[in-house]
Order: C-alpha cells, then sequence, then structure tokens
C-alpha cells in the first residue's frame, strides 16, 4: 500500500522542528566496511557528513553496509526543500488510518500537517522498542533539530538501513558488521545512522519496504504538526472524536514534561513470532513503573496455571505448553533442584523496563525471572547449563546470552508445540 503523503493545511510559515539541546549536529560515519552515520553535538557549516578520519562525504553521495538487500530499498528522496517541522501530536491505531478519516483531521482547525507512516513494535532481549516505518523523503521534516537538511541520513534509511538513537544503538544485539535481527522472520538489517529520534515516541526508523516486510499494518500512524499560535492539546482533542476508542492519541509536548503523556492511551503491536500471542496491547502508564493493561486484553491472554517445580504461575496462555514441556523435561532429566521455587520472581509483572518508558516482556507475560540471588544482571549468573539449553529447545532465549547479561531471565521467543 502506498501511503497518501499530506501537505501542510494552513497558510502559515510551519515552525522550526524542535532543537537539540544546546547544539546542532554533524552525522560522522564511523567504522570501516560497515560504516554507521552518528549524529553529533558539534557545529557544522553544511549538511555533509564528516567521515571518521576527518573527510567530508558529500550530500547524497553514501557509503552504505555490506551486501544491502536491493529488495529492502525505496526510492532516494533527494535534496531537502521544504521547511521543518515541529511533531506535536503522535498517533497510533490497531488499523489503517483511511483517506477520509486523514481527510477530517487535516480540516481540524489549528493542523498546519500531517504525516501519516507505520508504527510497530520489536521486542529485543527484553525491551521493547518503537519502530517507524516511513517515507524518508516526507518524514524527515519531523526530524529533531538539523536532522531535516541532513541528506545522508535520510539516503540512508532509504537505502534499507536502520536509524536509532544513539543510547538505544548501545543497548542493541549488534553482530560484528553492525547488522541487527529485527525479527527471526525478516534478516537482519544495517544499523546505518545513530540520530537522535522523537523521544519517548520513536526508537528507530526503517522505510516503508522494512515495514511491509516486518509486517507492520500499513498507515495505522500519524504525525501531527499544530499551527504556530496553537497549543497541541487544540487539535488532540478533535482527534479522539475522529479516531477509534483505543487509538493512541499523545502531545508530545506532555511527553517532553512526564516522559509519556499521562492522559493517552498507549499502544503495542509487537511484530514477529509472538504477534499471534501477544495481540495488540493497549495500556495506561500509572506511576511507579507500572502499567494498567486493557482490562479485555487481560482476560482473553493472561491466566494462572499450574506447572511443574514452580506450581501456579501467572503467564500469557501461549506460553504455557511449551513452558510445562520444558519444566517437564528438567524434571525426568532430574535436574529439578536446580530451579528454587522460592526464588521465582514471575511471569506477567505489567511495568516498564526500570528506569525507562520501554516495556518489558513480562508485561506480555511471555518472559519469567528464575533463581534471582544468584543470576543477577551483568553477571554470568549460576544457572544450570543443561537447565538453559532445555529451554532454549522448548523456545526460549536466555538473557545470559546478552551483551548486558539478565541470566535469571528466559523469555518465549518462538511458539513450540509439543507434539
Amino acid at each position: 500500500m502506498r501511503l497518501r503523503r499530506t501537505r501542510s493545511t494552513a497558510a502559515t510559515a510551519p515552525r522550526p522542528a524542535a532543537a537539540l539541546a544546546g547544539a546542532l549536529v554533524v552525522a560522522a560515519v564511523l567504522g570501516c566496511s560497515a560504516p554507521a552515520s552518528e549524529v553529533r553535538d558539534e557545529a557544522v557549516p553544511d549538511e555533509g557528513a564528516t567521515s571518521a578520519s576527518g573527510g567530508s562525504t558529500p550530500s547524497g553521495d553514501v557509503t552504505t553496509g555490506p551486501s544491502l538487500d536491493p529488495a529492502y530499498a525505496v526510492d532516494p528522496p533527494g535534496r531537502f526543500k521544504a521547511l521543518p517541522r515541529t511533531a506535536d501530536v503522535v498517533v497510533q491505531t490497531q488499523e489503517t488510518i483511511d483517506e477520509e478519516t486523514l481527510a477530517e483531521i487535516e480540516r481540524i482547525p489549528g493542523v498546519a500537517a500531517v504525516e501519516q507512516f507505520s508504527m510497530l513494535q520489536v521486542s529485543i532481549e527484553n525491551r521493547v522498542l518503537n519502530v517507524a516505518a516511513v517515507d524518508p523523503a516526507t518524514y524527515r521534516r519531523y526530524a529533531p533539530g538539523q536532522l531535516p537538511q541532513n541528506q545522508e541520513i535520510w539516503d540512508r534509511v532509504a537505502a534499507g538501513e536502520l536509524a536509532v538513537g544513539r543510547a538505544v544503538a548501545r543497548r542493541l544485539p549488534l553482530d560484528d558488521d553492525d547488522f541487527l535481527q529485527l525479527t527471526s522472520e525478516v534478516p537482519p538489517i544495517h544499523l546505518g545512522v545513530m540520530a537522535p529520534q522523537i523521544e519517548n515516541a520513536v526508537d528507530a526508523v526503517v522505510n516503508e519496504k522494512w515495514g511491509e516486510a516486518l509486517g507492520a499494518t500499513p498507515g495505522n500512524a500519524l504525525l501531527v504538526s499544530s499551527e504556530l499560535t496553537v497549543a497541541p492539546e487544540v487539535v488532540a482533542e478533535p482527534l479522539t472524536k475522529m479516531l477509534p476508542k483505543d487509538s493512541s492519541i499523545e502531545r508530545l509536548d506532555a511527553v517532553a514534561r512526564y516522559g509519556l503523556d499521562p492522559d493517552a492511551v498507549q499502544t503495542a503491536q509487537v511484530v514477529g513470532s509472538l504477534a499471534d500471542a501477544i495481540g495488540v496491547f493497549t495500556y495506561r502508564p500509572i506511576g511507579g513503573g507500572r502499567i494498567a493493561p486493557d482490562p479485555a486484553w487481560v482476560r482473553t491472554h493472561i491466566s494462572t496455571q499450574s506447572v511443574p517445580i514452580l506450581g501456579d504461575v501467572t503467564c500469557n496462555n501461549a506460553i504455557f505448553p511449551q513452558l510445562r514441556a520444558a519444566l517437564e523435561e528438567i524434571v525426568t532429566a532430574g535436574l529439578a533442584d536446580e530451579i528454587k521455587r522460592d526464588q521465582y520472581a514471575g511471569c506477567y509483572y505489567p511495568r516498564f523496563i526500570a528506569g525507562s518508558t520501554s516495556l518489558s516482556n513480562h508485561s506480555f507475560g511471555t518472559a519469567l525471572d528464575l533463581n534471582v540471588p544468584g543470576n543477577l544482571r551483568g553477571t554470568v549468573g549460576e544457572m544450570d547449563r543443561v537447565v538453559v539449553s532445555i529451554f532454549k529447545k522448548w523456545g526460549f532465549a536466555w538473557g545470559g546470552d546478552w551483551s548486558y547479561t539478565d541470566p535469571m531471565h528466559f523469555e518465549m521467543a518462538r511458539i513450540v508445540r509439543p507434539s
């Protein structure tokens, strides 16, 4: 599906995108055979990229990573000729936003421009990332700071590379060539750009071809820019009447103050092998790092059942067949004593990752923590490696394999059904 791109709907001049604190930006090419552009907090005279050796990479002349598949490339965006805009409201719905609704939104008094794209969530090492699948030529207008004018960034996204912020990039399990497995159903994507994203709304950006491959719902998200003299809540309120009740309509001015808009429903549409098990997950933040999921989702996806060794546990319904099978095999192998019932720390626990606004897989009930005292984060841990291998056989990933280890943590990585 080719999304319709919208233009400014107001005659007033657009606002510049919000500047990064205290700095302009430059893209610096890092590495050797698989370089990534990194936005640094330095002033530069133009929108070109500075190479690791100190030379200049002209705009539009981009060195991409090795073996980029042209099947995931879109047309390069060309030079930036528009003016930047501020993203004031971000919207995510469960279905495609149709043309008629989009036209209504464009006519809301105070709306200056609307950008339609696809939003999806991927789970990587117990952290759920918001991924925007975009048209680089038009989405770039809403990027922060001087990023709209940085040609290399958007050429690389168009070529099929991933753009993320530096803080997110540090947590990603990249291979030696800076490729990342977003889901098991698609090939790895190359990390091409480290650049700030729309804070607490977008963690990573890919082009529309990647969105389609990942299984994103086409056109289920919007960025809305309001006129210079109009507060975001003025345009956000009419959106609640035009869009389905379970839509996420988040004012980014509130995000800047609180980390998340406290009045907005949040939506997670997790793609990959667990999409059917998780479904569409809506929730509200309730403070203290906790969330309140939609009670209807909880009723249909979460239950308490008895399993070997641990007894009664509360998890996602989809996890029980393979969890039960793994624990039964551990008992048969004579290793039941390696799992301490009194050191089990739970499965379904609706919360964010500590100190962040990223969901944990515990929020979906698809992860469990075992033998907590001897298996703290950042340690090798004490988990019996045969126990670990049995869990892996039954479709679980183990946090002890991660770059920042979490050896107590096992999460359902794929569906495995006992025969």
